[in-house]
């Protein structure tokens, strides 16, 4: 009798310390949804032995969900690999050996494998207008494009590959991809609701209605529903290789348990042998190359996100997590990284490992050498760690350190000021707050009384004129007075630290919108420019940067994956960010750049221009990466408040490719030509910092003439920054 009521009450408190863990779940996914601005998701948190924790907010639990870009390794990549498997096709098979035509123009070298894991040098997509005739006339497009990169040398992501490899299924199986998706993946794993959705086929209204609604296709329609949100998709008829499956949460963890267990389903049927699955998921030395199709993290995580907002985790001990939401409903603007950091963190299954400086110190603790220091923290809102601990609490709450100064910079300690700061006290710490961008832009003597040490944590966003680093700077100089030390906890560059772009300020023009001699987009992280100021200034300052771990320098914030905080209350997104080193150059002329707007930078324009005029010659320059058209807004604040604007809205179609800097001077240089009279550029070099620059645009010379006088300082500025990150790091 004992032993059963013994085991009574063990089960008894099991199931209600599960009944305990999966609300919490669920409280964790509505939070993460709010916070997000999400309309809503489905998660399932799987790990063998234990129970499934699964949330369904505001969607039923079987919605049906635009997989995107899961389509290329649920679908694609594991039809590829079964056609490897049974011998028909082979990793080093070259591509064009497959499909007629593809090997022009110097892609006769790629092979399957480096379709699969993006290495293949092509370019991520080709204009949607080579799709629109259909199917045969966009294989020929296809066929016909150049390389961005020789084959084997850089990972870019493309969905032109895996366009190109939907073909080479269909090519080999004389069946379309979808049906042998589904006879080779969907219904061996039970995976009833996962399909394609051709659009030669009668609609399934039981089904559709089950789809969760992305964005509409044109200005002014209906959300898509049950029909595929990628416009090349589209124009392929709603079959492709890197877009058009949708599928349920409950399929995709069918699926994920298959690949987890090394290619059985639950049932006992093997889908694919374990060598095959464990050739898909096998690790480079090199931390850039991807797997066959999937990413893979240094946490033993194999992983993939989807455009509209969905993800899958493998791994680490089996587990399997999914999380759809629809992040392109009803607006198009819903962001779902911090989410997304919630879930793998809960998951224990955060996919690569990237952690900025403050994480660094919240799991491995203060390094030694630090310990006993009574601590300033110049931080804001985006001083948190990757599951949205404050960085204040974080430094409050050790045992090692002591908080004693909190100081704040533009826009203030939470981010939402477009004015002088005053200083305030925060309320959980009691700790005064100093402004430093207030009566003072530096630490007063007063203020600093006491410390051992200064702390910086702040989100830098990549452009020289972005005034974080100036308060970074200013107080480097201060600490360096008073003989204290310095510590910065690095954090990602979030538009990559690919290269550097634009003019190196000149000499005479530093000041707090720009105090170092770096070009305009600089490519570093803030730790790395830490230890060009300390060089550049000659500071006898004791620097001690704990780098940010896992981050790879072509990576973006949103591939690291770190969630997106608005840094300041005008940089809204990402593409607001990397379209800020060229936009943000003309502001401080009589341009409208968007503020008072939903997407400031994104578009530009004053009532005194001709948009259509400006935008053709825009379009006529050419610029890779980002698609020009003429738009009218009407800000409701800040310059040109309620007065009618005619300008130029800008999309981002491929930011490897894009120059930011080169849109914005050609925008400028075609300003002077087209209004020249009516746009003020007194202040222009305010934000811009280059006299040769600014005079070869105001004297109507040509973008390439201009850009030809500053190459040489741009290149001394390359060569000289290698040592701040030597083997490609952060240092």
């Amino acid at each position: 009798m004992r032993a059963l009521v013994g085991i009574l009450i063990t089960t008894t408190t099991t199931l209600l310390a599960q009944g305990i863990e999966q609300r919490a779940f669920e409280r964790t996914i509505t939070k993460g949804c709010e916070e997000a601005s999400l309309f809503g998701a489905v998660c399932i948190l799987g790990r063998t032995g234990r129970p499934d924790q699964r949330a369904a907010v505001t969607h039923r639990a079987d919605a049906v969900f635009d997989c995107a870009s899961l389509t290329k390794v649920v679908a694609t990549t594991t039809c590829v690999m079964k056609l490897v498997e049974e011998g028909r096709l082979a990793l080093d098979d070259k591509a064009a050996d497959h499909l007629p035509g593809f090997g022009a123009n110097g892609k006769d070298m790629i092979t399957i494998e480096q379709l699969l894991r993006h290495r293949s040098g092509l370019l991520p997509d080709n204009a949607l207008a080579d799709y629109l005739q259909g199917p045969r006339e966009a294989r020929r497009k296809i066929c016909t494009l150049g390389l961005r990169a020789p084959p084997g040398t850089r990972t870019i992501y493309t969905d032109v590959g895996f366009i190109a490899l939907g073909w080479i299924v269909e090519r080999i199986t004389n069946k379309t991809l979808d049906a042998y998706a589904k006879e080779t993946v969907f219904d061996p794993c039970g995976m009833k609701d996962t399909r394609f959705v051709r659009a030669d086929e009668p609609v399934d209204d039981a089904w559709t209605a089950r789809c969760v609604p992305t964005e509409a296709a044109t200005k002014g329609g209906a959300p898509l529903r049950g029909v595929v949100h990628d416009p090349r998709a589209r124009a392929l008829g709603g079959v492709a290789g890197h877009a058009g499956m949708f599928s349920t949460a409950e399929d995709l963890r069918r699926f994920g348990r298959m690949i987890a267990t090394g290619g059985v389903t639950e049932g006992g049927r093997r889908v694919l042998a374990a060598e095959t699955v464990a050739r898909m998921t096998r690790r480079s030395h090199d931390p850039g190359i991807r797997g066959l199709g999937w990413r893979l993290g240094s946490a033993g995580v194999t992983w993939h996100t989807g455009f509209t907002g969905t993800a899958i985790w493998i791994g680490p001990a089996d587990t399997v997590t999914v999380l759809l939401t629809s992040r392109l409903y009803p607006d198009g603007k819903g962001t779902v990284g911090s989410l997304r950091n919630l879930v793998t963190t809960r998951a224990g299954c955060a996919p690569d490992g990237v952690l900025p400086g403050v994480d660094v110190i919240a799991k491995r603790g203060w390094p030694r050498d630090l310990r006993g220091l009574e601590v300033g923290l110049i931080t804001n809102h985006t001083g948190r760690t990757r599951d949205g601990r404050s960085t204040i609490d974080v430094l409050n709450d050790s045992k090692r350190v002591t908080l004693a100064a909190l100081f704040s910079p533009e826009h203030g300690i939470r981010g939402a000021l477009d004015s002088r700061v005053a200083d305030t006290t925060d309320k959980k710490t009691g700790l005064k707050v100093h402004s430093l961008y207030g009566a003072t832009r530096r630490p007063s003597k007063a203020s600093l009384a006491g410390l051992d040490a200064l702390v910086f944590d702040i989100q830098d966003i990549g452009t020289r004129f972005y005034t974080y680093v100036s308060t970074m700077v200013n107080a480097m100089e201060e600490a360096a007075r008073r003989d204290l030390l310095f510590v910065v906890l690095d954090r990602p560059n979030p538009i990559s630290g690919r290269g550097a772009a634009g003019p190196v300020a000149d000499n005479d023009a530093l000041d707090f919108v720009g105090r170092l001699r770096v070009p305009i987009r600089h490519g570093l992280t803030v730790g790395e420019l830490a230890h060009l100021a300390r060089a550049d200034l000659k500071l006898a300052l004791r620097l001690r940067v704990i780098r940010c771990e896992g981050w790879l320098r072509d990576r973006h914030v949103d591939e690291c994956p770190l969630p997106w905080v608005n840094p300041s209350p005008n940089m809204r997104s990402l593409d607001e960010a990397l379209l800020y080193p060229g936009i943000g150059i003309l502001e401080t002329t009589n341009l409208s750049v968007g503020r008072g707007t939903a997407t400031p930078f994104e578009h530009i324009g004053a009532p005194w221009m001709n948009g259509e005029a400006v935008a053709r010659a825009l379009r006529a320059a050419g610029i890779p990466g980002v698609t020009v058209a003429a738009t009218e807004f009407t800000p409701t604040a800040s310059k040109f408040k309620g007065q009618p604007c005619s300008g130029v809205r800008f999309t981002i179609t491929d930011r490897v490719a894009l120059d930011p800097v080169r849109l914005g001077l050609t925008l400028a240089s075609i300003l002077v030509h087209h209004h020249g009279d009516a746009w003020d550029t007194r202040r222009l070099d305010r934000l811009l910092k280059n006299r040769r620059a600014r005079d070869g645009l105001l004297a109507r010379r040509s973008y390439a003439a201009v850009e030809a006088a500053w190459q040489a300082d741009l290149a001394a500025f390359r060569a000289r920054r290698t040592w701040l990150y030597p083997g490609g790091g952060t240092r």
